[in-house]
């Protein structure tokens, strides 16, 4: 039987993976534009003597590393991109892109992944199978997964299992989130055009008001969670912008409201996508104006297999080192690693890096968003023990 201590040589690791990850925290790339990243993670992924595939949905990297003998494929992604977001923290890893930021964590999930492509090609001699190291573009747009499903990562080999992970400051350090079934929401984006009649802003009656029209119509769209969706269900509808007018003695012709809608069940996007029609163009007849409505579902909902959790499960059991919580986890956050997980069975699961004693709790996409470094040898740790599950015999 082989047994390898991975929270040892995890902890081993651990200076070398806050180093890359402060690396690739200093020089963020938006969606699609990760060059110094991906070139970085070419490179590495070369030097390691791993297969290495570049330009893969855009600026995608793949990296296969191959056993000793034949067996499952096992596909480990990582995303690459950052937000544009201007970083506040006074740290010396601060971002030096001007109006970018890495406020989600992805520059610990590269160094993670890299971290695990060194720890397996040293093991590659115990290995049954192959692991596919997937180094994703633009995650925080919902694009990248696909792009790189359509230039054929699934393919020569395909995944007979898919794993990622996301640091996580809703856990505290030293909690695993890890739950079967939906663990993160789809995501659906929405427009509503909403057209009136303008006019002296003293002279309401000779005009049709299309800001009195947008209120009427964000109120009457929060009724439809509490009216219109079971309570056992679950699903989020948040108006998040709105825009009309531009001074204050006219009123506009038109208004502009924006929102967002995240959903774990495709019928319950659906009714509640026929709902927000309704009432859109309802209210807005009412008031006498008209209204356009458009709906992007931008992601699927991520789906953990059951077996696999159970199984990795009783697997992270045996990390007593790192005296694991082991929680369920669920968020309506959205994620496009769904792309990957729906052609193969597969497990995403949340590593808490919370530590408000060092007042690193911000939540993700904030400009103060940072988290307790800790947390890099520990994900490294578990998904080691999860791929190790799968491609390292046990007996």
């Amino acid at each position: 039987m082989t047994v390898i201590d991975y929270w040892a040589i995890a902890e081993a690791m651990r200076a070398d993976l806050i180093a890359r990850r402060r690396d690739f925290h200093r020089y963020p790339e938006l969606a699609f534009e990760e060059q110094r990243t991906s070139t970085i993670i070419a490179d590495e992924l070369h030097k390691l003597g791993l297969e290495v595939q570049t330009g893969v949905g855009g600026t995608g990297v793949v990296g296969i590393l191959e056993g000793a003998s034949d067996g499952p494929t096992v596909l480990v992604r990582s995303d690459m991109d950052a937000l544009p977001v201007f970083e506040v923290n006074d740290v010396d890893y601060r971002s030096l892109n001007h109006g970018k930021m890495h406020a989600c964590g992805h520059d610990g999930h590269m160094s993670i992944l890299l971290g695990l492509a060194k720890l397996f090609s040293s093991l590659q001699s115990h290995l049954v199978g192959r692991i596919k190291f997937v180094f994703q573009p633009a995650e925080e747009i919902g694009q990248g997964a696909q792009a790189m499903v359509r230039d054929g990562v699934l393919d020569d080999p395909t995944p007979d299992i898919v794993l990622g992970l996301h640091l996580w400051t809703e856990l505290p350090i030293g909690s695993v989130g890890l739950s079967s079934g939906p663990i993160m929401a789809a995501v659906s984006n929405f427009d509503v055009h909403i057209t009136g009649r303008g006019g002296h802003g003293g002279i309401p009656q000779d005009a049709v008001d299309p800001v009195v029209c947008a209120a009427h119509i964000i109120t009457a769209l929060q009724t439809i969670i509490s009216r219109n969706v079971d309570p056992l269900d679950s699903a989020v509808l948040s108006v998040t912008r709105v825009e009309a007018g531009t001074t204050h003695n006219v009123i506009p012709e038109t208004a502009r409201l924006s929102g967002t809608l995240r959903t774990f069940k495709a019928e319950v996007r659906n009714r509640i996508s026929e709902r927000i029609q309704n009432v859109c163009t309802q209210v807005a007849l009412a008031l006498g104006c008209e209204s356009r409505v458009e709906i992007h579902h931008k992601t699927e909902p991520v789906e953990n297999t059951p077996h696999v959790v159970d199984r990795v499960h009783q697997a992270f059991k045996r990390i007593s080192a790192a005296s694991l919580q082991i929680v369920d986890e669920r968020t309506t956050a959205g994620e496009d690693v769904y792309a990957f997980m729906r052609h193969a069975p597969g497990l995403f699961f949340f590593v808490g890096a919370a530590n408000r004693e060092q007042g690193l709790s911000f939540p993700h996409h904030h400009e103060k968003f940072d988290f307790d470094e800790s947390a890099l040898p520990l994900a490294v740790a578990l998904m080691a023990t999860a791929i190790g599950e799968y491609v390292i015999p046990q007996e």
